[in-house]
């Protein structure tokens, strides 16, 4: 029998809402540069997701919340999702005061706020991240 092994990376995403609008980045690196995409990033050494997706959220778009305030969206971990390899991510959703700004840092080529039900497509399974914290966030707790 032979064994195959595959490094598997971990990153974060965050839905970030606002009002009805959703926080998107313009990738400014490969893949999928120049498209919009959730903010998120590589989890690292010591840091759990949450922890990973809060600080991304802050270095990519300037928005600041507290890790506690992130509810999980889910896993996902489709094995093609991402072109650089095996990439698995915890998606979290957060909604922010109706005044909170933004401005694009870190891999970010710019950042803008689009209409939750209208994002068009977006890269990697993003849009599928966002039309599952559409439901979340329309759901009744």
């Amino acid at each position: 029998m032979t064994e195959t092994f595959e490094t598997i990376r971990y990153t974060a995403d965050v839905v970030c809402i606002r009002g009805g609008a959703v926080l998107l980045i313009e990738r400014g690196w490969p893949p999928h540069k120049g498209q919009l995409a959730l903010p998120g990033g590589h989890v690292d050494p010591g840091e759990t997701s949450r922890t990973a997706a809060a600080r991304e959220l802050l270095e990519e778009t300037g928005v600041r919340v507290d890790a506690d305030d992130l509810t999980l969206i889910g896993i996902y971990d489709t094995p093609d999702r991402d072109p650089r390899g095996r990439y698995v991510t915890a998606a979290y959703l957060v909604t922010v005061p109706d005044d909170t700004t933004a401005q694009a840092g870190d891999d970010a080529a710019a950042i803008r706020w689009t209409p939750l039900d209208d994002t068009g497509s977006l890269a990697f399974d993003h849009s599928d991240i966002v039309a599952a914290a559409r439901r979340r966030h329309h759901a009744p707790f």
